[in-house]
């Protein structure tokens, strides 16, 4: 059974940091596309970024420059470094996953199989 654990959510000033991660149970991170999706009060879910088995990446493009994704297969770990946050970063945020990596219809949320319960970012000062 697949499953995705989310950790690394919290509360920050603007300008400050957070690292999420995501391991996953019941696959490789280097088989599959793993990203983020994030939904704030009152708005739709919006894709932020994603890493494909083949090591694409992409990103939404309020959050370039200022967030990175990487994966460590040794520990089957997925991250999501967020510097600079701005107030407008706050939502909660979903691992994803599917075995498909779809290109440039990448954050389209029904593209993933699977999603984390979600962690919560607010970013406030």
């Amino acid at each position: 059974q697949v499953q995705l654990a989310e950790s690394g959510g919290g509360s920050v000033q603007p300008g400050g940091s957070l690292r999420l991660s995501c391991t996953p149970s019941g696959f490789t991170v280097d088989s599959h596309v793993v990203g983020w999706f994030r939904q704030a009060p009152g708005k739709e879910r919006e894709g932020v970024s994603c890493i494909s088995s083949t090591g694409r990446i992409n990103y939404l493009e309020s959050v370039k420059g200022r967030f990175t994704i990487s994966r460590d297969n040794a520990k089957n770990t997925v991250y999501l470094q967020m510097n600079d946050l701005k107030p407008e970063d706050t939502a909660v945020y979903y691992c994803v996953a599917d075995r498909v990596y779809y290109g440039t219809s990448w954050d389209i949320a029904s593209a993933y199989d699977y999603w984390g319960q979600g962690t919560q970012v607010t970013v406030s000062s």
